[in-house]
């Protein structure tokens, strides 16, 4: 098989170097200068392979305070800089990205297992959310509002919020925070992310970027960008707790966003969440059925079923199911699994040994409660040693299973069958998540009831594509579980900002509101 790029731990070096990433790596960067965290070691290992990538000691919950206070300093400098030339800042980092692309996309590949076709992919969409952000720079507009008093204007104004954390997940290492940070930075915020423990070197080479941008801007404060390596529940939550951050984007899973929702809310401050998905699709009679067999596997198996948006339940109608399974089957068995960095392979390995043991008891829960399950073997020939490579599972199961109501971070395609769109659609509804939906179909009624209020009760409603693949000009997010929260494109960018209701009298009066009167 071809080799795109051959893969060891030298080459990940190489990626870096060009990148400018310090040859000595630190869990912290702040003000423009990387320091060494106090936290334990953290050992970080490819998917591809398992081989050590780097180790360095994380970052500790004391390290945080530092952090912060170079973050507010930062803070009241930037946010008096005009937006337009907050813009512009953006507009370098986009640039960046475009001579970096090849190589930052090898070091995705590496850290996440994803192919390299994806991880194109994903800095492509940080490229993209830089081009949205330079032109929303001139864009954040207020309202002027008719005043029921004479010679009084009333307006509305947004203003930058303050720094904002980020914490982000490893499946998306650098689009997730790019489509945070270039928005919070045009709003005139300053930026503090903790990302994955298992994608930190994704981070750090974003970081180095940034850096290299501040540093040819001399009125642009150092402390804008600020990056902390520790782990979740004590470097996360201790920003979660920190009153310095008035909002906390934060992607992964319920538990988590549960716990950083709880919290944030306790201190009153803000959240943004995009949690756990269980995207499902509707396939009707009326569908093209290449054109869906296509698009299902894409959103089933890319990233080995670990994305936010991949599809999780495929609802079928009765008529068709037999065809539809018969064809996706056909297409799974040819499935290419291997190194992410080879010609061809389409499906790359796991995050690690605990995503396969999820997978695994997924997969027997399913049988214990009647379903029939197809593939969905660890693969151990053909591959690299070191990494966890499975195939993509098809399970056919009754929808009123209980494991159809969890959200497995893998490759398992759940088969339901309906007889009527009104069931579909409520068999769709009947999760606790509400991320991405889709239905197959070339009937304008069904399509357009699917839309409706009646229809689809998730962030993302989709007619003849798969949930996976959004654009970054729509915002981004879902409802119930998944959290509610929209990153992005849209006015996602208003949760960034504070909203301030103004009132100027230039009457040289004094009339009241509602027609009150208090003479003195």
């Amino acid at each position: 098989m071809e080799t795109l790029t051959q893969y060891n731990q030298a080459d990940v070096r190489s990626y870096l170097k060009r990148l400018n990433v310090p040859t000595q790596l630190v869990a912290i960067s702040s003000g423009g200068k990387w320091r060494a965290g106090s936290g334990d070691t953290l050992n970080v290992q490819s998917p591809i392979d398992g081989s050590e990538l780097a180790s360095f000691n994380a970052a500790g919950r004391e390290d945080l305070s530092a952090v912060l206070e170079t973050a507010v300093d930062a803070f009241g400098v930037w946010q008096l800089l005009p937006a337009p030339r907050r813009g512009e800042f953006v507009r370098r980092i986009g640039d960046r990205l475009r001579d970096k692309k090849n190589d930052l996309a090898a070091v995705v590949t590496v850290e996440t297992g994803k192919i390299m076709q994806e991880a194109l992919g994903e800095v492509q969409e940080m490229i993209d959310i830089c081009d949205f952000a330079v032109g929303l720079s001139r864009q954040l507009y207020g309202l002027t509002i008719a005043s029921e008093r004479p010679q009084h204007r009333l307006s509305e104004i947004w203003q930058p919020l303050g720094p904002i954390g980020v914490i982000s997940a490893f499946n998306f290492p650098v689009a997730v925070w790019a489509w945070n940070a270039m928005i919070a930075w045009i709003c005139g915020d300053v930026v503090v992310w903790k990302p994955s423990e298992k994608t930190p070197l994704c981070a750090i080479a974003c970081q180095s970027i940034v850096q290299q941008v501040i540093d040819e801007m001399p009125d642009v404060p150092p402390g804008i960008s600020s990056l902390i390596i520790g782990d979740g529940t004590e470097v996360g939550q201790a920003m979660a707790a920190a009153e310095e951050l008035p909002l906390i984007s934060a992607t992964g899973s319920i538990p988590m966003g549960r716990n950083v929702a709880q919290t944030v809310a306790a201190r009153l401050g803000r959240s943004l969440l995009e949690l756990g998905g269980n995207n499902a699709a509707i396939v009707t009679p009326n569908a093209d059925l290449e054109h869906t067999v296509r698009s299902v596997v894409f959103a089933a198996v890319g990233t080995c079923g670990q994305r936010c948006t991949s599809l999780r339940r495929l609802i079928v109608h009765t008529s068709i199911a037999e065809n539809i399974v018969s064809d996706l089957r056909r297409v799974y068995k040819r499935l290419p699994v291997g190194n992410p960095f080879d010609a061809g392979v389409l499906v790359g390995p796991l995050i690690d040994e605990t995503a396969a043991r999820n997978m695994a008891a997924a997969l027997q829960q399913a049988v214990e409660q009647g379903g029939s399950v197809f593939a969905g073997e660890v693969i151990d020939h053909d591959v690299p040693t070191g990494g966890v490579y499975v195939a993509p599972a098809i399970v056919e199961i009754g929808f009123e299973a209980p494991i159809v109501q969890q959200e497995t971070f893998a490759p398992i395609l759940y088969v339901l069958r309906y007889d009527s769109l009104e069931e579909a659609i409520q068999i769709q509804n009947d999760v606790p998540q509400g991320l991405a939906s889709s239905i197959f179909t070339n009937d304008l009624c069904e399509a357009e009831l699917f839309c409706s209020p009646a229809g689809s009760d998730c962030g993302i409603v989709n007619v003849n594509i798969g949930p996976s693949g959004a654009e970054i000009g729509g915002a981004f997010g879902g409802e119930k579980q998944t959290g509610g929260g929209r990153e992005s494109g849209s006015d996602a960018w208003k949760s960034y900002m504070r909203r301030v209701t103004s009132t100027v009298n230039y009457s040289g009066q004094l009339p009241l509101a509602q027609g009150i009167k208090f003479d003195l």
